[in-house]
């Protein structure tokens, strides 16, 4: 079913083309990405579509009653609820209908109603409306989804205007999953996620069963959750099929064909050309000079192809290199203000090394980070630094870049030795060029602060970077340049990133970080996810053989006479209760059909304490069954 259709959409700010006829069509169940450059309109778009703004020419076509929900990016929740009710608030209307439903419960237990066919007929149809809006599992749904997103039992009573900015925006992002709209709109949902709440979200959107478009700068996210991608280039939009990984290929391999077909066109243009020049001049030649014009001049020339817009160049160097031990950390404990975050915190970075930081959001990562670069001191603990060791940082939150200053001006601040040439190449290196110079450091997106931060930090020349979250800002294109620079950068990296792909790309080993204390894994990131399952599942084995055991190692190699004797006891009775329980079964099912054959008597639906004292048995005979059908289950699977 045809859910949305976008038809030749053009938008303008000011005399700004930001959209050019674009067209979408969303259909139920699509998993929509829309991919482009920072700046390309890829937001705004989105508003357009949620009917936050505006268009200048084109349509939208939206069949009547499609619902769509929408989350800009760093949206956070504002309300004076405590979370539990403010996730219940998603359901007033079926609440309401509950309400209505126990009302006419109330009524029909009113002799003076006892004849009321048309009560009882609103009830029986109020009934199956509450059941098909999910009356009877919307609080089960409400603890699913808070789960999923890391609030637990003990923070549905939480304050919501206590939390913080990411906090809220993962409530923000959790109340509308809730709401279950036909088309779920999602700008940058993964910004303040961490890769367990990222595994959940990635499960949650595929089986989604409306239909899905997203902004999103995380790879491995975008491989799991779409099957088709909008690039959004230039103004213009293309579509591709598959994941984005496919997407990648499918591009690339279409660039490559009209590049062939390009210089096969101007080959034969060139041929043609040089013929015409050669033979104009000959009485004998000059009709098919003229007639080979003629040809070129209807020819339809193709545009050289583009292959992509202008990427960030960069690369990391190095004054000097550093001892091979560069940083020890001893039985830290970091946190705030005396209260402990992490504790037993032990690991080296030797030279070239390139280490992952991860773990929970909350836990202290930053807080480490910080630590390292000697921004706030350890609540206990040691940390050494090796011979020559100079240290870069990367701040996630850019909380330095907020000046007053023009963006040329805020580098050559903090290079003020430098020509102003240089600068100004080093600038357009990260993609500031002509009057993007001139702009306002705290006017910029947080793409634009993220490259800056990165030209700031390169002409730095350090030779351990320590870099926290340097992705979160980046587009697509500027991650793989920004990985590819890391890749060749000569010194050694200590990150915390939420991305699992620039993690696999980068990193040589993982620290993972919890309350307490830190575990070191030698791989990249499927090396440690996959590490983390053999270790779980080693330790359920171990945990099973345990139990197992006996008290000798005779008997743990072979069972005992008497050990023998239990388990064929157990087993006859497990026997013996599966018989019972199908004897049961089928006595209560007999009843049931008894009572539903009573109900069809005119005696009987006729007298409404009647009706409503059979259908109270059969409700209680249900569940008896339900009950009793769990536990057939069970023992079934344990019966050998």
């Amino acid at each position: 079913m045809m859910l949305l259709q976008l038809q030749q959409i053009t938008k303008y700010f000011g005399a700004e083309c930001i959209l050019a006829n674009i067209k979408l069509e969303v259909k139920t169940r699509d998993r929509i990405a829309l991919v482009g450059r920072n700046g390309a309109g890829k937001s705004t778009l989105l508003k357009i579509i949620a009917s936050q703004l505006s268009y200048d020419s084109g349509q939208i076509v939206r069949p009547k009653g499609v619902t769509i929900g929408y989350l800009a990016q760093n949206t956070g929740l504002e309300s004076n609820r405590v979370i539990w009710e403010e996730m219940l608030t998603v359901f007033d209307h079926v609440r309401k209908m509950e309400k209505d439903i126990r009302q006419l419960e109330v009524k029909m237990a009113d002799p003076a109603h006892y004849e009321n066919e048309s009560l009882f007929h609103e009830y029986d149809t109020l009934q199956e409306k509450f059941k098909a809006v999910g009356g009877y599992q919307y609080e089960s749904d409400i603890r699913s989804v808070l789960h999923g997103m890391r609030y637990y039992e003990q923070d549905y009573q939480t304050k919501i205007s206590n939390l913080s900015g990411g906090q809220k925006t993962r409530l923000a992002l959790a109340k509308l999953l809730l709401t279950k709209p036909d088309i779920l709109i999602l700008d940058e949902p993964t910004n303040h996620l961490d890769i367990e709440t990222l595994s959940w979200l990635e499960q949650y959107l595929q089986g989604y069963e409306g239909a899905i478009l997203i902004v999103s700068h995380d790879r491995y996210f975008l491989d799991k959750v779409v099957n088709q991608v909008y690039e959004l280039s230039r103004h213009e939009m293309t579509k591709y099929h598959g994941n984005y990984s496919h997407y990648l290929k499918e591009k690339a391999e279409a660039y490559e064909r009209d590049l062939k077909r390009y210089e096969k066109q101007q080959d034969e243009i060139g041929k043609m050309q040089d013929f015409i020049q050669r033979n104009l001049a000959r009485a004998s030649t000059t009709k098919r000079a003229q007639s080979r014009r003629k040809q070129l001049e209807k020819m339809q020339v193709m545009d050289r192809p583009t292959g992509g817009e202008q990427s960030a160049t960069f690369s990391f160097e190095i004054e000097r290199q550093s001892g091979n031990d560069v940083i020890q950390v001893k039985e830290a404990v970091i946190g705030y203000n005396g209260q402990a975050l992490a504790k037993n915190i032990h690991f080296n970075i030797m030279r070239h090394d390139s280490i992952a930081l991860v773990g929970p959001n909350g836990i202290g990562k930053s807080t480490l980070l910080k630590s390292l670069i000697r921004k706030l001191p350890l609540l206990s603990g040691k940390i050494e630094y090796g011979a020559n060791v100079a240290m870069g940082y990367y701040d996630q939150e850019q909380a330095e870049l907020s000046s007053n200053k023009t963006v040329l001006q805020e580098l050559w601040d903090h290079y003020p030795l430098k020509e102003e040439k240089e600068i100004r190449t080093v600038l357009g290196n990260f993609l500031f060029s002509g009057d993007d110079v001139q702009k306002i450091v705290s006017t910029l997106s947080g793409g634009e602060k993220a490259r800056l931060a990165l030209a700031i930090l390169m002409l730095e020349k350090a030779n351990v970077l320590i870099l926290d979250e340097p992705t979160n800002h980046l587009d697509l294109d500027s991650k793989e340049v920004l990985e590819n620079a890391l890749v060749d950068y000569p010194g050694t990296l200590l990150f915390v990133s939420h991305d699992r792909y620039f993690i696999n790309r980068i990193a040589t080993k993982v620290i993972e970080l919890s309350t307490e204390g830190t575990i070191e894994y030698l791989g990249d990131y499927d090396y440690y996810v996959g590490k983390k399952q053999e270790m779980k599942e080693l330790a359920e084995l171990e945990e099973n053989q345990q139990k197992n055991m006996t008290a000798t190692p005779n008997q743990s190699k072979k069972r005992s006479f008497q050990e023998e004797k239990e388990l064929k006891k157990l087993e006859r009775q497990r026997k013996r209760r599966v018989e019972e329980i199908e004897q049961q079964l089928q006595e209560k099912e007999e009843r049931v059909a008894e009572l539903e054959e009573q109900l069809c008597m005119p005696e009987v639906f006729e007298d409404y304490e009647q009706v409503l004292s059979i259908n109270n048995e059969i409700e209680t005979l249900k569940e008896e069954i339900d009950e009793l059908l769990e536990e057939w289950t069970e023992l079934a699977e344990l019966i050998q």
